[in-house]
């Protein structure tokens, strides 16, 4: 069982949220607190993930110059905007 000490201002919104029946105990909004941090850390770990993916690429050599890619979208959107509605 774990016991946090949240401090009078978290204390209060937890048990405002309680009160007005948003939840139903105080351990349910805790949970779900929990939860949002756990799904939080995942997407940071996916990110740290692609982030690693990406220099790892570029130290390979496997990079597109800049200016091709500018190039490619502007045609694109060049592209786009000439199409009749």
């Amino acid at each position: 069982m774990i016991s946090a000490e949240l401090g009078k201002q978290l204390e209060n919104f937890v048990a405002s949220l309680v009160a007005t029946g948003r939840y139903n105990s105080k351990s349910e909004v805790l949970r779900e607190g929990v939860r949002l941090i756990q799904d939080r850390e995942a997407r940071l770990a996916a990110l740290d993930a692609s982030i690693a993916r990406g220099l790892t690429d570029a130290d390979a050599g496997n990079v597109t110059p800049a200016e091709d890619v500018f190039d490619r979208l502007e045609a694109k959107y060049r592209a786009m905007g000439a199409d009749p509605e």
